[in-house]
């Protein structure tokens, strides 16, 4: 058996007697082969997994941007906060006894102001797409209570669940409308991230171990939303100048709405009022 090489893109004879171009095929398929490592590396993204978002977020002008704060005043006497009895779980029990758990369904401050009222934009941003900040929300579960009580998140923006109480059973159960929704178990001290793909207002989770447990998420495809606190208000900016309706929820009392106009620079104050007559 006898084989003759030529130099390089030469003409080789094999065993066969056939002529065969090897260097240039060899030439030919390490290009091809080169060719398509490169296209398999651009879609590396894990299955299931969104590829990272390419947008940009719009170019707000902060020197001619308004802003919109306010508070959310409750009507009427005050209900006494329920404590939760958790007796069923021993773990949560025995830290109640040094920090009760409330129902949070209406928290009323010393200022007569209400906590837990998500406080956004609904409409009057037009066409505007803002990406997802990077920066993930923490939702935590301790001494069995969720916290925060209420939250907001954008569209594609990390939820890190946090499970904080060791040796318990908890369950984290997204009830959504639009496709949001998730229904896994957290039996130890772990953590997972999850992600809303849907603006949804209001979304529930609830607890299916822990029937006293309860949280409401309000997903954006924007980053104008706010959460009441201790001292009941609220704040949106930097809004560009237009015309805007904005949306106050409680869970007890429902929503409110209320149409405004921000001029240049402006500092816009908006109030809204809830109670068992609202």
């Amino acid at each position: 058996m006898k084989t003759t090489t030529a130099g390089y893109g030469g003409v080789a004879t094999g065993p066969n007697g056939h002529a065969v171009r090897c260097a240039g095929i060899l030439f030919l398929i390490l290009v091809l082969s080169c060719s398509g490592k490169k296209e398999e590396a651009a879609d590396q993204s894990a299955p299931g997994e969104k590829p990272a978002s390419t947008e940009t977020a719009p170019v707000i002008d902060v020197a001619t941007a308004a802003t919109v704060t306010g508070s959310a005043r409750f009507q009427g006497t005050a209900p006494t906060m329920q404590v939760i009895d958790v007796t069923s779980e021993a773990t949560c029990h025995a830290k109640a006894e040094a920090e009760p758990v409330y129902h949070e369904n209406v928290v009323v401050n010393s200022n007569g102001t209400l906590s837990n009222v998500f406080v956004y934009v609904k409409e009057g941003l037009g066409g505007l797409k803002f990406p997802p900040p990077a920066e993930a929300v923490v939702f935590d579960q301790r001494s069995c209570r969720y916290r925060p009580h209420v939250f907001g998140i954008q569209v594609g923006q990390p939820l890190r669940i946090l499970n904080s109480d060791e040796g318990v059973l908890h369950n984290i159960h997204a009830v959504s409308k639009v496709g949001n929704g998730f229904n896994f178990g957290m039996p130890k001290v772990m953590e997972t991230t999850k992600q809303f793909t849907k603006p949804e207002v209001m979304l529930k989770v609830k607890c299916d171990v822990h029937g006293w447990m309860g949280a409401y998420a309000g997903v954006l495809d924007h980053p104008y939303y706010s959460v009441t606190g201790e001292d009941g208000t609220f704040k949106l900016a930097p809004l560009p100048p237009g015309q805007y309706v904005i949306e106050a929820w409680h869970e007890e009392y429902g929503s409110q709405t209320q149409t405004i106009t921000v001029t240049p620079q402006e500092m816009k104050e908006v109030s809204f009022s809830f109670g068992p007559s609202s």
